[in-house]
């Protein structure tokens, strides 16, 4: 590396003494008399070239490696992008599948849901119409009880009132005659 700076500065040290500028209008004639042209221009373009030609010898290696590595670091990098696009793109299918699983579960649970309402419903009706079969059977036995407690009454009432103990004896057929005659009517 010393080496290379010391041949650096001794290609550079000509080219930056020969690029000294004029102090005065004069020079020119002085530089026309010395060099036998107006312009130094072809010099300089000497002296570039020279100057570019050294600095692409130094560091045209450590450039191109730089280059190489950025481009390398460019391609990692998208090759690490098409790998997340790539992956992107197989979870994007999984969700769309799972998506429509979930639509297919959702139908069946709705019509589940649809066939069990209506299952829930026949079986309260049927429910209903059994308790509505007990409730009438008992109202039946209650009129039942009923009119045989209303029989006896009436029969209780027509004896009290009717036949007291002072009354003829009757045999148990005239009781039940007259008994049936006052039901009836």
């Amino acid at each position: 590396m010393k080496n290379k700076l010391v041949f650096l500065s001794l290609l550079l040290l000509p080219a930056l003494l020969f690029a000294s500028g004029h102090a005065e209008g004069g020079e020119t004639t002085k530089y026309f008399a010395t060099a036998g042209r107006e312009s130094d221009i072809f010099p300089r373009i000497f002296n570039f070239l020279i100057f570019a030609g050294l600095l692409y010898y130094l560091i045209a290696d450590k450039l191109k490696a730089f280059l190489s590595g950025r481009q390398e670091g460019i391609a990692n990098q998208l090759k690490e992008i098409e790998n997340k696009l790539e992956l992107a793109k197989k979870e994007e299918k999984n969700a769309q599948s799972l998506v429509k699983d979930s639509e297919a579960k959702a139908k069946m649970i709705v019509a589940d849901a649809k066939n069990e309402a209506v299952l829930l419903g026949e079986k309260i009706m049927e429910a209903n119409i059994q308790d509505l079969a007990i409730l009438d059977k008992q109202m039946k036995e209650k009129m039942d009880l009923e009119s045989k407690k209303i029989v006896k009454d009436t029969i209780q009432n027509i004896l009290n009132e009717n036949i007291g103990m002072d009354d003829i004896e009757l045999s148990n057929k005239s009781v039940v005659s007259i008994l049936d005659r006052k039901v009836v009517a």
